[in-house]
């Protein structure tokens, strides 16, 4: 197996430990995964995946939907004339779409998601999207996305998806000043948040995506960027071109990266320190209580991340200095220094961090290093499992919700799972 390796010192907060770059054979998701979080946000969106039936599998599988919901999402299976040029796949595609619209009349926004074979047979969803959108003008938007395994991995999808939707956002006046909360957030963590921000005084705030695709939120010069993952690189770049300013913060996982994340828009919007402390004091509390038990749990425990969701470095932040683990390695499917360089100034700076994926080789390491605790995409659990590693699914991490204060115990106890169910099973082993 080809094994190029290149080695690299990190500019912030880890600057005297290494970055280990491999680029190999990988063993992640595929952006469509996305999907499954973005439709239950987005509620008058639909997402037609233009490609195989593997795809149609993977996502209603991934999203556990029954065979008589009717769920927002589905799939434009291509069939082997499609896929040998025997069939006009653009006349396919508008046939699907056509009586798609006329049965689901509550679709505001369409999104065409490319897929790894629409991608092989060069099927340009862009210029469907655009012929689409002229057929159904005042209808419905019609935007395109890719979120094929050839191009993204896991969470990739939903910055693609966002990304999409930039072009679409109103302009906002100059002389309005705004915050834009950019990442999925489940709704209850996106009203604690709101209710926050309101209790410091911050009233012009939004949140991208928003519930309805039908209310997008302006930006502008005025606008300032808040980000609530790590993994929408791409998507802020594109808002930072319409004028906005990201405000560089940790990420809202744990109470140091709550109180973090929300003391970057307090600064943004002059909010007093007497205020800010007012509003987070109690919260922060309640979380360091709920916090205690797990700590009993996890202090001591050695943990490695395999790269999958690109939460990895904010997860190791959250576990080494407020769980008491510690973090063996943090690998991550790509190392954003813009978007983690507050993370990464937090870091312990003993961890192995690395970036891309040589599953052999980083196979070949954690056997070496026996963590406590491995985290892990589902195709590599099962097997680390039958050798004798615990293992935390990644995808877990991003299905639930995890942001915030009132959800910090809630994050900690995701990696306690593990321990407790194998000390539930030696008990029962042993009597």
């Amino acid at each position: 197996m080809n094994k190029p390796v290149q080695v690299q010192s990190v500019d912030s907060g880890c600057s005297d430990d290494l970055i280990l770059r491999e680029r190999g054979q990988r063993e992640v998701f595929c952006g469509l995964t996305g999907i499954v979080w973005l439709h239950r946000k987005l509620q008058d969106a639909f997402f037609l995946v233009v490609g195989s039936r593997t795809c149609a599998h993977l996502v209603q599988s991934a999203a556990g939907v029954m065979i008589f919901a009717e769920p927002r999402f589905a799939t434009a299976v291509l069939q082997d004339r499609d896929l040998a040029g025997m069939a006009d796949c653009n006349e396919e595609l508008d046939r699907i779409v056509n009586e798609l619209l006329a049965r689901r009349p509550d679709i505001s926004t369409l999104f065409l998601v490319g897929s790894c074979p629409s991608e092989v047979i060069k099927l340009d969803l862009a210029n469907a999207a655009q012929r689409l959108s002229v057929a159904h003008h005042g209808r419905v938007r019609i935007l395109n996305y890719s979120g094929s395994g050839i191009e993204t991995t896991f969470t990739q999808g939903e910055d693609n998806c966002l990304k999409a939707l930039v072009p679409e956002l109103p302009e906002q006046s100059a002389t309005v000043k705004s915050l834009l909360v950019v990442g999925t957030l489940a709704d209850v963590v996106e009203d604690q948040f709101m209710r926050l921000f309101s209790e410091m005084g911050i009233e012009s705030v939004h949140f991208l995506p928003p519930r309805r695709a039908t209310e997008l939120p302006a930006v502008g010069d005025g606008t300032r960027l808040l980000l609530a993952q790590p993994f929408l690189g791409e998507t802020a770049r594109s808002l930072l071109a319409r004028g906005a300013t990201l405000l560089e913060a940790p990420y809202p996982f744990g109470v140091e990266g709550t109180l973090g994340w929300l003391q970057a828009a307090a600064t943004a919007f002059e909010v007093s320190a007497q205020r800010f402390e007012t509003v987070t004091a109690m919260p922060a509390a309640r979380a360091e209580r709920a916090l205690v038990h797990y700590r009993e749990l996890l202090g001591g425990k050695r943990i490695s991340f395999l790269p999958d969701s690109q939460l990895e470095i904010p997860l190791a932040r959250f576990l080494q200095r407020e769980c008491g683990m510690h973090a063996v390695e943090v690998g991550t499917p790509y190392l954003d220094r813009r978007m983690l360089v507050a993370e990464l100034d937090l870091l312990g700076g003993h961890e192995r961090l690395s970036e891309g994926q040589d599953v052999e080789n980083q196979l070949d390491r954690l056997r070496n290093d026996r963590p406590d605790l491995t985290v892990c995409g589902l195709g590599l659990a099962n097997p680390l499992e039958a050798e004798g590693l615990a293992t935390k699914w990644s995808i877990e991490l991003v299905f639930t919700p995890v942001h915030g204060f009132e959800q910090a115990a809630d994050l900690a106890e995701l990696f306690a799972r593990p321990f407790t169910r194998r000390e539930r099973l030696r008990f029962r082993s042993c009597s």
